[in-house]
């Protein structure tokens, strides 16, 4: 927050005298300690904290401590410090929407009276929207989530139920999940959850610390909640009362599951649902599949660049900030975070949206003149629930008139369409609006707004109900008009009778002490002294002139202040009557806010495939089961939109059986990220249903998408880069199927290099063999690259492994001066060599260590006799640490190997702690070291 520090200098007085003083800080010391909750104290022109919250505000948000004020005399000193509104917003925000880790709570009152009026949490934010969107769109809609998990031998059954506030959308699920919990990653990020209640005491710390971490990994705020709280006694009675229609299919759902049920009696309980009526008849509910969508985990969504980031330097640097070009305030962009979050898996729906944005990339003209129109749409989502919680003013009356309005321009924008998507665009737009905008729905609420809503008034900014609109409230303001008619006669009479000239010398005013009364000048008194003290009451002398009255003109004053009033209470009313007539259109709204948004949605795919420097393309979709993957061309959206780059495409094809597993060499920095990355980016783009940025595409549709990228450690939660990467490793060997995309980038360096590369070997091994899924693998083991030749001397039992293809990124070597130069294309076949000390050359590093290091480099080579093909020359080169040894002795080494791995693979280390874990390891390495005595193959990695 770069505006804090100017704050700090705006920083409001606190004003309390001694009394109200005590009387705050007994209050103070009566509320029961919570370390999350952040209590902000309403001192109507600013706000105040106090504490250790006090503290907290001024290191966090002022930066400094000489913000805080002392409350209270000396021994029992209470740190204090005050928040401007505008700075109260500002914080609202950061801790709801950005920081995960505390509540918020408003409290409202006086001296020792006080009452909490407000609370918020990040899957709870109901309370503080006016606040939180008051000057910003929202742009996403948070769920809450409730976990009930059931430990098993054979894994663990979570019970999970969510609710979406904005949309009010309740969820259901329950599936087994491993060790990991992979299952509930992928559903919290699905989900967008922003908050996860649990049981207290529902397992050991060594069975919930991988759940633990997986709400950290996603971002997740836990909430720590009684396990008597998650029980399904009357749940389904309580859910008749909120959930729209029938009770029957609702208890047949809840019937459905055994512990879900429990974990949404907990979240009714902790939302408050009952407590507020106008949820009443309002919510859905629905079952929640986690096949329904691509799963995504949260290493996944970080390596994609999937959601913005505050570290990103502009909005092209994520995947959402580069696909956002919707048009409607808000709504287009929750429902494009929800579609990222939620990439389809059905063929037949992502082709529906494809031939949609196909349409409008088509159809210029129409995709023009849609966004115009959808410029002027505003949230209507948000306007029907503050209608819903009966919180609505006529100013969201009238948004959504103005929206309304806008209707029978996109439907005659798209009637006019003749393209070959013509009968799609009917059955999804043409239809509905057609129903929409007749005379018994839109029309009719249109008509209630022109006729109640005096819209001339809307250019000053006021928002009234019409004259006209009620016999008794034109009679009132005829009535009003009448007295300011005679008030304005009087003004002309007394001008006369001063002979002063109206308004220049005897001016009119109104005013909220005196109501009506007369002004002149202190210059023009000493002219009408003498009538002034005989026929009027002089009210006040000041600087600004002398103002006075008569009787008459205070009658009139008088009359005129009461029809006011009686014209107010009487206008409230009707605002009343109104906002009741309209939310009866909820049920035209809500609907035509969806369809209004997936429009918004798709005309932006449609505007980002178009105006790209190189355009975009359409993918062919093929099911998972069937065809390859074939990106010819690609390129990576995020990177290319950066204004220092002039992206080199690149082409890629996953084929079955053929290189549906790539391995991909070459130096550092020459673009191996990057293009691993981008199929990643260019899979996910399509099965949301966008073009992507390809010559050509065609593209076999993956249910999960797994990503182990980058190295960084997490000393935080006690865990180590190689251990972090050995834990995603894990995760990806668990959950990924055949119809999965695994991205490996680097594996096994955080260890020692024959360990790692045995690591590495295995889970290749095991993800070509076992998983079968298609897989880029990027590595600097060039040993590695042997996997593609099939029978190897490093891989025993003559065993042929087949759809493993070689790729490197090409580079230039200056023979004359050693200097490289990376040309970032993508080609077959293996580098033999990975630049490393060409790239420390280019960080500059001293002459000297450059030198030493090609000396070692030089040393540590050893060469065999067996030899790779160089992908650069097309010459065999030896290929480097090769050691001779004998079949069998390399065959027996081999299955002792593998045994100590999967012995390594099945330790719970999860459930260990550190001491217990290094003994167990202890003893499987002894283990080795045995048994490698007569093998020369072990002795190597010990």
């Amino acid at each position: 927050m770069n505006e804090n520090v100017d704050e700090q200098s705006k920083l409001p007085e606190l004003k309390l005298d001694a009394k109200q003083a005590q009387g705050f800080l007994a209050f103070f010391k009566t509320l029961p300690p919570d370390s999350r909750a952040v209590r902000f104290f309403d001192r109507r022109d600013y706000f105040t904290v106090h504490g250790d919250n006090a503290v907290f505000i001024a290191k966090t948000y002022y930066r400094t401590t000489t913000a805080l004020r002392q409350l209270g005399n000396v021994s029992e000193a209470l740190s204090s410090v005050s928040v401007s509104k505008n700075m109260f917003e500002s914080i609202a925000r950061d801790l709801l929407l950005e920081r995960m880790d505390h509540t918020l709570e408003l409290y409202e009152g006086s001296g020792s009276n006080w009452r909490l009026i407000k609370s918020g949490s990040p899957g709870n934010i109901g309370s503080f929207e006016d606040v939180l969107f008051a000057n910003n769109e929202m742009q996403d809609s948070p769920a809450i989530v409730a976990l009930l998990p059931n430990f098993r031998e054979n894994g663990c059954i979570v019970g999970l139920a969510y609710i979406d506030l904005t949309k009010r959308l309740m969820g259901l699920a329950e599936f087994l999940d491993d060790s990991h919990f992979t299952n509930v990653e992928s559903a919290l990020v699905g989900l967008g959850c922003k908050e996860c209640l649990l049981p207290l005491d529902s397992g050991k710390f060594g069975d919930l610390k991988p759940l633990h971490d997986a709400l950290t990994k996603c971002g997740v705020m836990l909430t720590e909640r009684k396990k008597s709280e998650f029980k399904m006694r009357d749940l389904v009675q309580d859910l008749s009362r909120l959930v729209k229609g029938s009770v029957e299919p609702v208890r047949d759902m809840v019937s459905g599951f055994e512990f879900a049920p429990a974990a949404l009696g907990a979240l009714l309980a902790y939302a408050e649902l009952l407590a507020d009526e106008s949820n009443y008849g309002n919510y859905n509910i629905q079952k929640y599949n986690l096949d329904s969508y691509m799963r995504l985990d949260s290493a996944a969504m970080r390596a994609l660049n999937v959601l913005e980031s505050k570290t990103d330097a502009n909005k092209n640097f994520s995947l959402f900030g580069l696909m956002n070009r919707t048009c409607t305030a808000g709504m287009g962009k929750r429902l494009l975070h929800m579609w990222l979050k939620q990439p389809l898996l059905d063929v037949k729906e992502i082709n529906s949206r494809l031939d949609l944005v196909q349409a409008f990339v088509e159809d210029t003209a129409l995709r023009q003149d849609l966004r115009q129109h959808l410029k002027r749409i505003s949230d209507i989502e948000r306007l029907t629930q503050y209608l819903e919680k009966r919180r609505a003013g006529l100013q969201h009356i009238v948004k959504l008139y103005q929206s309304s309005i806008r209707l029978p321009f996109i439907k005659n924008a798209l009637e006019n369409y003749e393209g070959q998507f013509s009968s799609l665009i009917k059955e999804k737009y043409m239809e509905c609006l057609e129903i929409w905008t007749d005379n018994d729905h839109l029309n009719k609420f249109n008509n209630l707004v022109e006729t109640a809503v005096d819209l001339d008034q809307l250019e000053n900014g006021e928002y009234m109900i019409s004259s006209s609109y009620d016999p008794a409230l034109s009679k009132l303001r005829n009535a009003q008009e009448s007295i300011e008619q005679q008030i304005q006669d009087l003004h002309r009479q007394v001008a006369n009778d001063l002979d002063l000239a109206v308004d220049k010398a005897l001016k009119l005013d109104k005013g909220t002490q005196f109501g009506h009364v007369f002004r002149i000048t202190k210059k023009e008194e000493p002219k009408v002294r003498k009538k002034l003290s005989t026929h009027f009451i002089v009210l006040e002398t000041r600087k600004d002139g002398v103002k006075f009255t008569n009787t008459k003109l205070k009658k009139l004053g008088d009359q005129y202040q009461k029809l006011v009033e009686e014209y107010k209470n009487f206008q409230k009313e009707l605002v009343h009557r109104v906002i009741e007539t309209a939310s009866s259109f909820n049920e035209v709204f809500r609907p035509l806010a969806e369809m209004l948004s997936e429009l918004d949605v798709l005309l932006g795919f449609a505007d980002l495939a178009s105006s790209c420097p190189t355009p975009y393309t359409r993918p062919d979709i093929t099911s998972s089961d069937e065809g390859n993957i074939i990106l010819e061309g690609s390129r990576h959206p995020c990177v290319e939109a950066q204004d220092w780059v002039n992206f080199i495409p690149n082409d890629c094809k996953l084929v079955r059986g053929e290189s549906w597993f790539q391995i991909i060499t070459g130096p550092n920095m020459g673009g191996k990220s990057t293009f691993i990355r981008q199929v990643g980016v260019n899979i996910l783009m399509a099965q949301v249903g966008c073009f992507v940025p390809c010559d050509k595409a065609i593209i076999s549709v993956r249910d999960c998408i797994f990503a182990r990228v980058g190295a960084g450690d997490c000393q935080l939660r006690g865990v180590s880069t190689f251990m972090q990467e050995m834990l995603e490793t894990a995760s990806i060997l668990k959950g990924s199927t055949e119809k999965s995309l695994i991205i490996i980038d680097e594996l096994g360096r955080g260890t020692s290099t024959y360990d790692g590369f045995g690591l590495a070997w295995a889970i290749c091994e095991h993800l070509v063999e076992v998983i079968k899924a298609p897989t880029l693998f990027a590595t600097h083991f060039h040993e590695l690259t042997a996997l593609a030749h099939g029978n190897t001397d490093l891989e025993p039992h003559g065993k042929q492994i087949v759809g493993v293809a070689n790729f490197h990124v090409s580079a230039h070597i200056d023979s004359s001066n050693h200097k490289l130069t990376m040309l970032y294309k993508v080609e077959p076949g293996a580098c033999d060599q990975s630049f490393g000390i060409h790239v420390a050359e280019f960080a500059n590093f001293p002459s000297s260590v450059v030198a030493l290091a090609r000396e070692k480099a030089s040393e540590l080579e050893d060469f065999s006799t067996d030899s790779t093909t160089s992908a650069n020359t097309g010459k065999e080169i030896p290929s480097k640490r090769k050691r001779e040894f004998g079949s069998e002795d390399m065959s027996k080494g081999v299955v002792r190997a593998r045994q100590f791995l999967e012995e390594f693979a099945n330790l719970p280390l999860d459930k260990m702690d550190l001491k217990e874990a290094l003994q167990q390891v202890s003893q499987l390495r002894d283990g080795l070291k045995k048994d490698a005595v007569d093998s020369n193959w072990l002795q190597q990695f010990l």
